[in-house]
């Protein structure tokens, strides 16, 4: 374990004063093949659905041959979402309209407005991260015990999680988090609702920009189901299982960037963020996510460099990395209790447990 106090701490600004001398000048530069790679995975999932409206007319026996383009179009969930999500990190598309529109149609499956993702991800969670107004931490044991905690309770990897509901709460995580937080910005707004975990407000103009990319989602997805004809089937093949195998995928990324560390007043990306090591296909298909302590160093990097701040990582401060393998971090979740007793210790729902936040460090590795 690596216990850190606040005079060690240093701020995601000072990390990125003392790297960037050392990165190359074209890291910094926008990559216009990432929205070309967006483009793809939304025809990939167009022509999914277009194969699927001719599923009635195969035999019955030869419907697992669909299976493969079902796993093809869920990876295409997961590529649409960090894909995006980098887009709206970067200046990769200046035009604001073209923008709006590349960012809506990425988000549109995992039913995120543009305009939300910016305020809880990039405004909220970046500047905030993993401190108490996060709204991407566990919650506190302290917290009311309310509808949103049970449900992450319920399903969130722990020590004392069922592994069916935690087979269910892969494919339901994401849509669960997002239901929270937009609901509460849509219908309240006023940053005290206690049902996410940290509340936050928007302004009235981001506010009626949500909504409106919401209902265009809607209209979309609504569209969408129209076409297959509320076929079971076509629904089950192409439409729900892409989206369950997207968001199981999304999920296993996102309990491991920051789940597992303390909570800190102080932006330290080293100490509030988890980079994980999985096999170099999954980098390849997922833009380096994986590399999330350098992506909270810098948010607006072509993710191609992020092996390269990596290194550099792994060189300069190689005792307060966490860097883990993606196995040991799921096992380190199924280990440890998700709610938070104070900034350093988890516990259960009941509050009878008390384990150490497990802040991993290279030389326990």
């Amino acid at each position: 374990m690596n216990v850190m106090h606040e005079e060690r701490w240093i701020t995601q600004s000072e990390y990125a004063k003392q790297l960037r001398p050392s990165l190359p000048s074209e890291a910094f530069l926008s990559d216009p093949n990432k929205v070309w790679i967006l483009l793809i995975n939304i025809a990939i999932l167009v022509l999914g659905w277009g194969i699927a409206d001719r599923l009635p007319q195969w035999n019955g026996y030869l419907l697992w041959l669909y299976l493969p383009l079902t796993l093809v179009m869920g990876n295409s969930v997961i590529v649409l979402l960090f894909g995006t999500h980098d887009l709206l990190h970067s200046r990769t598309i200046r035009n604001p309209s073209l923008r709006r529109l590349v960012s809506l149609l990425g988000l549109t499956m995992l039913w995120t407005p543009p305009t939300f993702w910016k305020a809880v991800h990039n405004r909220e969670h970046h500047s905030k991260t993993n401190s108490l107004h996060d709204p991407d931490r566990n919650y506190l044991y302290e917290q009311p015990e309310n509808w949103g905690k049970w449900i992450q309770n319920l399903f969130v990897p722990s020590a004392e999680v069922n592994p069916l509901w935690l087979m269910v709460g892969m494919s339901q995580a994401w849509g669960v988090h997002t239901f929270r937080n937009l609901t509460s910005v849509l219908l309240f707004n006023h940053g005290q609702s206690e049902y996410p975990v940290a509340s936050f407000m928007v302004s009235a103009k981001e506010r009626r920009a949500i909504a409106l990319e919401f209902f265009i989602i809607l209209g979309i997805h609504l569209s969408i189901l129209s076409y297959l004809g509320l076929h079971p089937v076509k629904l089950l093949l192409s439409y729900f299982l892409p989206i369950w195998i997207g968001y199981s995928g999304i999920m296993f990324y996102i309990y491991t960037n920051h789940m597992l560390c303390r909570m800190t007043k102080i932006n330290d990306p080293l100490i509030n963020s988890i980079s994980v090591r999985v096999p170099k296909l999954f980098d390849l298909l997922h833009f380096n996510f994986s590399h999330h302590t350098e992506h909270h160093i810098f948010p607006g990097i072509n993710s191609d460099y992020y092996p390269v701040v990596q290194e550099l990582l792994k060189a300069r401060y190689f005792d307060r990395f966490n860097l883990v393998d993606a196995g040991e971090a799921w096992r380190l979740m199924l280990q440890t209790p998700r709610h938070y007793k104070n900034e350093n210790t988890f516990t259960d729902w009941s509050g009878t447990k008390s384990v150490p936040c497990p802040q991993s460090s290279a030389d326990e590795m």
